[in-house]
């Protein structure tokens, strides 16, 4: 039982170790220039070694991606208990991920694009582990109780579409940039679909 302990802790801390190495190459030079080969090698594993903890590069940026749904999730769960309002919580969710998109610009377009990747088996494992959507219905959850959502769409539908639209547009912008920085694009867009999910009178500043 102990060595087996001790081996699963090893296991652990190397995958650690392959993780944040290879976060800190791609911020350095770039996800499409780093190789696994340079991540091995700088981890100090060999190349299958890395394949082993990460079957694919793109894998290693879902684990990013998923500790970021965990800050977010942990942020709009302790602000709905505070008692703050659902769309007020949307939105300061919304900003802190496109401030996090725009200041991380050359992770995004690879990490989406396993969300919409030809392969269905990836592409699962990536909305898996990119659960925006779950995040966003979560917040909304109390505004669909209290009849205050459009009852022809399910609160999952609402969601998706929200998370979907943020996917977007935020691919398009990272691939393309506009004259408007993330976080105006996000809320704009943002705007447009809650004036269509909502009834209510007025929008978050």
């Amino acid at each position: 039982m102990d060595s087996t302990s001790l081996r699963e802790r090893q296991k652990e801390r190397r995958r650690a170790r392959i993780y944040g190495v290879a976060i800190e190459l791609f911020k350095r030079g770039g996800f499409q220039a780093t190789t696994a080969t340079d991540i091995a090698r700088a981890s100090n594993v060999s190349r299958g070694t890395f394949f082993n903890y990460y079957p694919y590069k793109e894998a290693v940026l879902l684990d990013y991606g998923s500790e970021v749904m965990d800050r977010l999730r942990d942020h709009a769960e302790a602000r709905l208990q505070e008692g703050a309002a659902p769309l007020a919580v949307l939105y300061e969710v919304w900003d802190r991920l496109a401030d996090h998109n725009t200041s991380e610009r050359d992770l995004f377009p690879p990490l989406a694009y396993e969300v919409l990747n030809p392969n269905p088996e990836r592409a699962r494992t990536a909305y898996q582990a990119l659960p925006l959507s779950k995040v966003i219905e979560m917040i909304l959850r109390p505004l669909h109780q209290a009849g205050q959502l459009r009852t022809d769409l399910s609160l999952q539908r609402i969601s998706n579409l929200i998370a979907d639209t943020y996917l977007m547009v935020a691919l398009r912008w990272a691939a393309y940039g506009t004259d408007r920085p993330l976080k105006e694009e996000m809320r704009l867009a943002l705007n447009l679909l809650l004036d269509g999910a909502v009834a209510r009178e007025g929008t978050p500043s």
